[in-house]
């Protein structure tokens, strides 16, 4: 895949959404830099707090709709910032936990760097207290 010359980050962050939804993980994964970085500040014990290159990016992801059944990004807010490759999101993630059936509501504030209309850092500000949350197990499921 290949992301069109003028892609702002904001249209391909949007787009980014419409491929989790799908659930098009092969495409999401094409949208990053072969050195992209993911991070997760505020992981718990246990879990991955940064991803180097695209190839980590995709085995952490891979397994995710096997996990997470989402269905919309409500509350949506993308910020531009001065840099304009940069931006900050603000966003809700909802669905199901495929294991459980469980409602699934996680709120992300995400900073999100784009070069050459792909991925190249993206730092992941999701609620930890989610994953502790009674009835939902998502130990060892490497997805969020």
């Amino acid at each position: 895949m290949t992301t069109p010359t003028g892609t702002s980050p904001e249209q391909l962050y949007r787009h980014s959404l419409r491929l989790l939804l799908e659930k098009d993980i092969p495409a999401w994964i094409a949208l990053w830099a072969e050195d992209g970085v993911m991070e997760f500040p505020f992981a718990p014990p246990g879990w991955p707090d940064r991803l180097e290159g695209r190839e980590a990016i995709a085995a952490y992801m891979r397994p995710y709709p096997d996990h997470i059944d989402l269905r919309d990004f409500p509350d949506l807010r993308i910020h531009r910032t001065t840099d304009p490759e940069t931006l900050v999101v603000e966003m809700r993630g909802v669905g199901r936990v495929t294991g459980t059936g469980a409602p699934f509501d996680m709120t992300y504030i995400a900073v999100v760097s784009v070069r050459d209309g792909r991925f190249v850092s993206y730092r992941d500000y999701w609620n930890p207290l989610a994953v502790q949350a009674p009835g939902l197990d998502f130990a060892g499921s490497g997805a969020r």
